[in-house]
């Protein structure tokens, strides 16, 4: 069982060790910057990754000054040293005596909020991203990145723009990667809004055997967050047992297509009642292609609406600066949730459309002279208002074209 214990600052003390950054450099590999809490380590010395359960030895123990390093027989507590080439470590890990395995705290990093999308320049950037982005993530953990399938882009997350655009500057410089900043896709969604049913029919004869499937369904809206949900109502052997599950599926890959715009709808039940089959063209191909044909069909004449995500942006600033912050988030379509003034400093609360965030950063810096700071966190789903719904679908239309 894990317990609690105090470790003294002083060289009497067993050896504990937290590693605070680690950084890649040409001709070397990885380094490991530590600090020593406690105890004293020696140059060549083995000792433990108390995360880990791994074995590391310390090899050219040094000392750094600038950019250069300085190989010292060995470190006291408090003292900060570098390492190169450990097997397994990584920044907040601890190096600690092979008798007496502890962890320690860990650094407290802030969460990358901002993001923004890259892609490289040329087809070879391109190609080296999977193998440059977690490199620079190892380097400074407050900078993450991945490729999301969804949005068919790189997001990049950083701590506010300045720090992204410093992060691109570094991976182009060091690793000769040069990449182009766009602003990422929003994830929309797509639910419907009222009850409606009807049929789907696949029906294909071109000499030899044919495919046919048949089905109805009713479609109903539930709640946000509830998901998908498909119910066989088949009674009488209409549609054989072993079909069913492929309507299902037809359903459900037509739904990840969209109604509207080409965006996931969610949130709603699928009842498959009725329907017919053929003893020789039916398939489970047919019935999945029926069942695709009846969810478009149906959807249709479900009101079917587009989901936007609501980011609640929470932003501390000066007192002089509130007016202009309001008026700002206005014209972001947010909607204010309260205000707390304390010691001249005032803490808004507001909740606005993701696809209006883009560079808030750079714009609050703007509005209060770099004097206020903002945090954001997802809250929801909310449908996209009518008059900015054509704006949505006209950008997906060019979005999927571009694809």
């Amino acid at each position: 069982m894990d317990e609690e214990i105090q470790l003294s600052a002083s060289d009497d003390e067993t050896f504990s060790a937290l590693i605070y950054k680690t950084a890649a450099e040409p001709h070397i590999g990885e380094l490991s910057y530590f600090r020593v809490v406690s105890g004293v380590v020696r140059n060549g010395q083995e000792v433990k990754n108390g995360e880990r359960g791994t074995t590391e030895k310390l090899n050219h123990l040094s000392i750094a000054m600038g950019k250069d390093r300085f190989e010292v027989d060995k470190l006291h507590a408090g003292d900060l040293g570098v390492v190169a080439k450990l097997k397994g470590a990584h920044t907040n890990d601890t190096l600690c005596d092979m008798s007496r395995p502890v962890v320690l705290e860990k650094i407290a990093f802030p969460k990358p909020e901002i993001a923004v999308a890259i892609r490289g320049e040329e087809r070879g950037d391109e190609d080296k991203l999977g193998e440059v982005l977690p490199k620079l993530h190892e380097e400074d953990p407050t900078f993450l990145a991945e490729f999301d399938a969804e949005l068919h882009q790189t997001i990049a997350r950083g701590l506010g723009e300045l720090h992204l655009a410093v992060q691109m500057e570094r991976m182009k410089r060091k690793y000769g990667v040069a990449v182009h900043i766009e602003q990422p896709k929003i994830a929309y969604r797509e639910t419907i809004t009222k009850e409606a049913e009807g049929q789907g029919r696949h029906k294909k004869q071109s000499g030899g055997r044919g495919q046919f499937g048949d089905c109805w369904i009713r479609l109903k809206p539930r709640a946000a967050g509830e998901g998908y949900e498909f119910v066989n109502s088949i009674k009488g052997g209409v549609i054989p047992t072993k079909f069913v599950p492929s309507v299902d599926k037809g359903i459900q890959e037509a739904a990840d297509r969209g109604v509207l715009a080409g965006f996931r709808c969610v949130d709603f039940a699928a009842q498959c009642y009725d329907g017919s089959y053929h003893a020789v063209d039916s398939s489970d191909i047919a019935f999945k292609l029926a069942g695709s044909s009846a969810f478009k069909t149906v959807a249709a004449k479900c009101r079917p609406v587009i989901l936007e995500p609501i980011i609640e942006v929470t932003v501390t600033t000066p007192d002089d600066y509130v007016g202009d912050i309001m008026s700002d988030m206005n014209q972001r379509r947010g909607k204010v949730l309260g205000m707390e003034p304390a010691a001249g400093r005032t803490t808004v609360k507001a909740l606005v459309p993701e696809s209006e965030l883009y560079k808030y950063s750079t714009s609050l810096r703007a509005i209060t002279q770099g004097r206020a700071h903002h945090s954001r966190e997802f809250s929801r789903y909310e449908a996209v208002p009518e008059i900015e719904v054509p704006k949505v679908i006209a950008a997906a239309k060019e979005a999927a074209a571009g694809l």
